[in-house]
C-alpha cells in the first residue's frame, strides 16, 4: 500500500488530518505527523529552521521503515515538504503544496512574522495561538473547527512559537522550485489571508508538472472548511 504522508502547519498537529485519515485511509498508509514542538510532540525541542524541520520528518520516516511516500504539505509544513523534495528528491511519488509558498518572509500575511514575534512576546503563547488560529478560518472564531484548532495550537510553547516564526522568517525556496520533478498538486483557499494569490501563482508558473486547485469560499483551513471538497481534490490527484 502506497504511503501518504501529512505534514501540518504553524501551531498544528495531527489531529487536523482526521478527515483525511477517515477518507483516504482504505486507499493508502496514511501517516500524520506532529512536528517537535506541536501537536503531540509538543514536549520535543523544536528546530528553528525549516531544513532542521525537513530532516526531522525524513529521519522519523526512515524509523518507520517508509522509504518513499506521498507527500503534503500545508502552510509551514508546505515549506518543510519543499524542503524535503530538495534534500530527498528520490523519495517523494507524488507533492501537494496546500496553501503554502516559496518565500518564508510571507509578503501579503495578515500580520508580518516581526509582528507576530512580537505580540507573541507580549501577549503570551496562549493568546497568540487562539488569535492566529481564527485567521485560518474564512468564519473566524464562529467557524465550526476553530476551537479544536485553537485547543491544538494551545499547545504550543511560546519557545515552539518563536521557533517556528523564526523558521519560516529564514527560510526561501525560490532557487529551489525549478528542480522539483514530482508530479505537483497546489491547492489554495480563494480567501487565504496567510499566503496570497502571488505566492501560490509562483509556485505554480515556477514548478514544472504542477496543477492548480482553488477551493472557494475557504481562508488557510480549507481541509477543515470544505473537507469534502478537499478530499475529492487530493484523492482525484493521486489517482491518476
Amino acid at each position: 500500500m502506497t504511503t501518504l504522508v501529512f505534514v501540518h502547519g504553524f501551531m498544528g498537529g495531527s489531529q487536523q488530518w482526521e478527515a483525511q485519515r477517515a477518507a483516504l485511509g482504505a486507499e493508502y498508509e496514511v501517516i500524520t505527523l506532529d512536528l517537535p514542538g506541536f501537536g503531540k510532540n509538543a514536549d520535543l525541542e523544536p528546530p528553528d529552521t525549516i531544513a532542521g524541520f525537513a530532516l526531522w520528518v525524513l529521519n522519523d520516516l526512515s524509523a518507520r521503515g517508509v522509504a518513499r511516500f506521498h507527500l503534503v504539505g500545508h502552510s509551514m509544513g508546505g515549506m518543510i515538504a519543499q524542503e524535503i523534495v530538495a534534500q530527498a528528491p528520490e523519495r517523494v511519488g507524488q507533492l501537494v503544496l496546500y496553501g503554502t509558498g516559496a518565500a518564508g518572509i510571507l509578503p501579503g500575511r495578515f500580520e508580518s512574522i516581526r509582528a507576530s514575534k512580537e505580540r507573541a512576546h507580549t501577549e503570551g503563547a496562549r493568546v497568540t495561538a487562539r488569535r492566529i488560529a481564527a485567521t485560518w478560518f474564512l468564519k473566524q472564531e464562529a467557524a465550526l473547527n476553530y476551537e479544536t484548532c485553537a485547543a491544538l495550537a494551545e499547545r504550543s510553547s511560546l519557545r515552539a512559537i518563536l521557533a517556528g516564526l523564526d523558521a519560516m522568517q529564514s527560510w526561501s525556496g525560490v532557487a529551489n522550485l525549478a528542480a522539483i520533478r514530482a508530479r505537483t498538486l497546489l491547492i489554495w483557499g480563494d480567501h487565504d489571508r496567510t499566503y496570497p494569490w502571488s505566492q501560490i501563482e509562483q509556485l505554480w508558473h515556477s514548478i514544472s508538472d504542477a496543477r492548480l486547485a482553488v477551493i472557494p469560499d475557504c481562508a488557510h483551513a480549507a481541509h477543515l472548511e470544505k473537507p469534502a471538497l478537499f478530499n475529492s481534490v487530493l484523492d482525484d490527484f493521486l489517482r491518476i
